[in-house]
């Protein structure tokens, strides 16, 4: 998790988009159809960010959302810590920000816009008022959505035993979120996979020598996507496995 305690205080303008989906589709392998995701930019709000780490990134590695080495997952060192409030208990991992610096001496001349993604949890420090070093505390809410650009398609890294599936789901497009998912195997059908923390799902199911097909809802656009035998017969535990599609 990240610390804000020895962190110093911007005044950032945040551009605020709110994701607005048309309607909900379900895309397979080797079939594009045209984007009904419309992204619609709304006003420009005030609020307050830190910065911990430094710029080799080595302490924001990991993090509350699970994605490990964030140079391997394709995240960088372009990343955030939410607050608590904006977390959603690990709902929000994955969503991208675009914030921009005023009023500071720190800021960048022109005031440029930076995207974020958010990948770690900043917790909240009671011991300081909300407006003198206990910026994460609830009820702040620091940033809002910008669809995520992301190469490639999504990444499944696998955990857990012979009874037990958890998965992380990586570099994640469009809302960058997952909201609900589900896994087949070539020998089941839809089984719903639960939240467990983070950027993590899990079903309680033995799926070993079956290869695995994955459906997902996106938290904040509600698109569905299905990523067909994205894991062969003999997948192992420990690995990642690449699929083709991604949000839009």
């Amino acid at each position: 998790m990240a610390s804000a305690s020895s962190s110093f205080s911007l005044a950032l303008i945040l551009f605020i988009l709110a994701t607005i989906a048309t309607s909900t589709r379900v895309a397979t392998i080797g079939y594009k159809a045209p984007p009904k995701l419309i992204f619609r930019p709304s006003s420009w709000s005030q609020a307050h960010a830190t910065f911990y780490g430094d710029e080799s990134a080595s302490e924001t590695m990991g993090g509350a959302c699970g994605y490990e080495n964030l140079f391997n997952n394709g995240y960088g060192t372009a990343t955030a810590a939410l607050s608590s409030t904006l977390f959603k208990k690990g709902y929000a991992c994955g969503t991208c920000y675009q914030i921009r610096c005023i009023g500071s001496k720190a800021c960048f001349r022109g005031s440029p816009i930076t995207t974020v993604t958010a990948t770690n949890l900043c917790p909240p420090n009671w011991s300081k008022d909300s407006n003198d070093g206990g910026w994460c505390n609830p009820p702040r809410v620091h940033f809002d959505m910008v669809p995520c650009i992301k190469k490639g398609g999504l990444r499944f890294s696998f955990q857990g035993n012979g009874y037990w599936l958890l998965v992380y789901v990586m570099n994640v497009g469009g809302g960058g979120d997952i909201g609900s998912m589900w896994v087949k195997g070539s020998k089941t059908g839809w089984i719903s996979m639960s939240h467990n923390w983070g950027a993590s799902y899990q079903a309680f199911a033995t799926l070993s020598g079956q290869s695995l097909s994955f459906k997902l809802t996106s938290y904040t656009t509600r698109q569905t996507i299905i990523a067909i035998n994205v894991a062969p017969t003999n997948w192992h535990i420990g690995s990642t496995y690449h699929s083709s599609v991604n949000f839009s």
